[in-house]
């Protein structure tokens, strides 16, 4: 039984340090959440929200586990808002009581989670001017992703938009993205053969490989010289309102 604690606590040890918010946590704020939470294992493809749904609780992937949100439109077509992984959470992030999800959640790449009760996580952010401060912080982030997303997609072209999303994808996943190309345009919202096109003259740059349903990133550099400001931005924004110690950059 002893060996068993351990284990568990070695688990929950490693969560805690892959996920970019819960490294955050010194030993006071991580016991107010900690008894309360249970680690699952998010399947590649699993809808853990849809639209409409109550959330009932949050989710704070652990690397390599990514989850996209979309917002579906009439005749089948979708669009992602937001790509989450391990610098994030999903679900009833500013809540302040029960409130239906907006868009679908579905795992991209599958992977451990931290799933929260979302009255544990309210109790918590009452307890903790911290974690209270934190979960504002990321949803300015999770905003922020949005709202650069209506420029990017209105002004910058399809390659750009295909480069920032890798890059995004990577520093979630790693260098190897399970990710097929129809999935892929359904993402960025456009034709699969508009893909295939940009993904092929990656491939032909040597900046991307790819090979029964996986993207693999082999030239960051060249891929980040493909992508728009958005990338950039998005991430020195990260670093502004949360960083590595929860309060960001000062």
């Amino acid at each position: 039984m002893a060996d068993v604690a351990v284990d568990e606590l070695n688990r929950m040890d490693d969560i805690f340090a892959g996920n970019r918010l819960l490294a955050t946590f010194d030993s006071t704020a991580r016991e107010l959440i900690e008894p309360f939470g249970d680690v699952v294992e998010l399947q590649t493809g699993e809808i853990v929200l849809n639209r409409g749904d109550q959330v009932l609780s949050t989710l704070l992937p652990v690397q390599p586990t990514t989850i996209s949100m979309t917002v579906e439109l009439a005749g089948g077509r979708t669009v992602e808002t937001a790509l989450i992984g391990c610098r994030g959470a999903v679900g009833g992030i500013i809540s302040c009581g029960h409130a239906p999800a907006f868009t679908k959640a579905i795992v991209l790449v599958g992977g451990p989670a931290l799933r929260l009760p979302m009255g544990a996580l309210e109790n918590a952010k009452r307890e903790s001017a911290f974690i209270s401060n934190l979960f504002c912080r990321y949803s300015d982030y999770l905003l922020s992703q949005a709202m650069q997303s209506v420029a990017c997609n209105a002004f910058h072209t399809i390659e750009q938009r295909a480069a920032r999303w890798l890059l995004h994808a990577q520093d979630r996943a790693g260098d190897r993205i399970a990710l097929t190309q129809e999935a892929f345009a359904g993402l960025l919202g456009v034709q699969r053969t508009t893909v295939n096109a940009v993904v092929q003259s990656f491939q032909t740059d040597a900046i991307v490989a790819t090979g029964r349903g996986v993207v693999r990133v082999i030239d960051r550099s060249k891929l980040e010289k493909k992508s728009c400001e958005c990338y950039r931005r998005l991430e020195d924004h990260y670093k502004a309102v949360i960083g590595t110690n929860g309060h960001g950059s000062r």
